[in-house]
């Protein structure tokens, strides 16, 4: 289950079938008023589900600051003490809204 007050710098939040959507919602709207985009992982068909929700209760969020999300899923292999297990990875993307300007973004590498 992910800590609701923190998203991992990684971006990357990992849902479980007991993760509360609302939740990760705030931890993903978090991400993504920092950067372009996130990417949560579910294994299985309840992590999924409460992926997806969400994912669309995260939308209703930021939509009042402009920002739409795009979702893109896709089948990846984690690896859980020494198994290796096939996930779902949603890639969420934000969207500006027409009329709406590009929020700042942290950067993704270190400058030297």
């Amino acid at each position: 289950m992910i800590e609701p007050t923190r998203a991992p710098a990684s971006g990357v939040l990992k849902v479980s079938a007991h993760s509360n959507p609302n939740s990760v919602a705030g931890a993903l709207a978090g991400v993504l008023r920092e950067r372009p985009r996130a990417e949560l992982q579910a294994i299985g068909a309840g992590a999924t589900n409460q992926a997806v929700k969400a994912i669309a209760i995260a939308r209703s969020y930021l939509h009042a600051g402009g920002i739409d999300l795009a979702c893109v899923p896709e089948f990846t292999e984690v690896e859980i003490d020494g198994n290796v297990r096939t996930a779902i990875r949603l890639l969420v993307e934000r969207r500006m809204l027409p009329g709406t300007p590009e929020p700042v973004s942290a950067p993704t590498e270190p400058t030297r």
